[in-house]
């Protein structure tokens, strides 16, 4: 496959959902059957390196024209399991945030107003016909939101260095049905602590989102290109997920003292992340 841009672009996220064969319908099963017997997958970063080169034009296409038909692929104990891109439904639902992202000046400068409104019409007129569509990749920028790590435990963190060309990387996967249960149990806790909050709305959020999936599916978190933010010690240090884990078992016995200490390693690992971001 040839490349679109020899560019890393960084700083995103990403919460995939892989899900077997027997979830899709017929003819689809068959083209990931076939997808995943192919030597030349691409990568995530193929697929922001297509992004990107959508942007380069005037107008800019914000939007693909057509699907992607990529995904990417997972053997789980000896059970194919696949995560489509669905990059144009994805670009659409990132759409609609962008208003609340960048400031107006900013946001015509990069996408003008006639391109987002055609874009909006697009999509209305695509949802009609796909009520029931929904993507399998949620993406952040700058960030991992931290009800993502309500998902995983520090147990299922995997932690490369890299070296040479080869970046670092870190991730976390886990199986469906875990994922879900921990979403659960953090609902309870965190509702019988306090009343509402943005971590209770982002988890009924991603708990809504998980009951679309197969229950065999595996849930990944993924780094991303955000390892190219953090220093490597930083990167190495980084067990997020242990401190969300031991903040909601604290307020599940009541420790709101030990609660609020992990909260406040969150808060100051994160916020260092946040200001490279607004230097940027």
């Amino acid at each position: 496959m040839p490349k679109v841009s020899s560019v890393i672009v960084p700083y995103a996220t990403y919460l995939r959902v892989y899900e077997p064969l027997a979830a899709f319908p017929e003819p689809e099963r068959s083209h990931w059957a076939r997808y995943a017997r192919r030597p030349d997958r691409p990568s995530y970063q193929d697929e922001l390196r297509r992004s990107l080169a959508d942007l380069l034009p005037i107008p800019p296409v914000p939007v693909p024209v057509h699907e992607s038909s990529d995904a990417f692929v997972l053997d789980v104990d000896g059970v194919v399991c696949v995560c489509p891109w669905r990059t144009r439904l994805r670009g659409w639902l990132a759409l609609e945030e962008l208003g609340e992202e960048l400031p107006g000046p900013v946001l015509d400068a990069v996408l003008p107003e006639v391109v987002r409104r055609q874009s909006a019409q697009d999509y209305e007129r695509w949802l009609a016909r796909n009520p029931d569509a929904r993507p399998w990749i949620r993406t952040a920028t700058w960030q991992v939101p931290l009800n993502w790590f309500v998902l995983v435990s520090d147990e299922e963190r995997r932690f490369d260095k890299g070296s040479g060309e080869i970046p670092p990387m870190l991730r976390y996967r886990t199986p469906m049905v875990q994922a879900r249960r921990r979403v659960a149990r953090a609902l309870r806790a965190l509702k019988d602590a306090i009343d509402e909050g943005p971590l209770i709305d982002g988890l009924i959020d991603v708990g809504r989102w998980l009951e679309e999936f197969h229950p065999r599916s595996l849930v990944e978190l993924d780094y991303g290109g955000l390892v190219h933010v953090l220093p490597p010690g930083e990167l190495e240090d980084d067990h997020s997920a242990a401190d969300v884990a031991e903040g909601i078992e604290a307020l599940r016995h009541g420790d709101g003292a030990a609660a609020g200490e992990a909260y406040g390693r969150l808060v100051e690992r994160w916020r260092g992340i946040r200001d490279r971001r607004s230097a940027n």
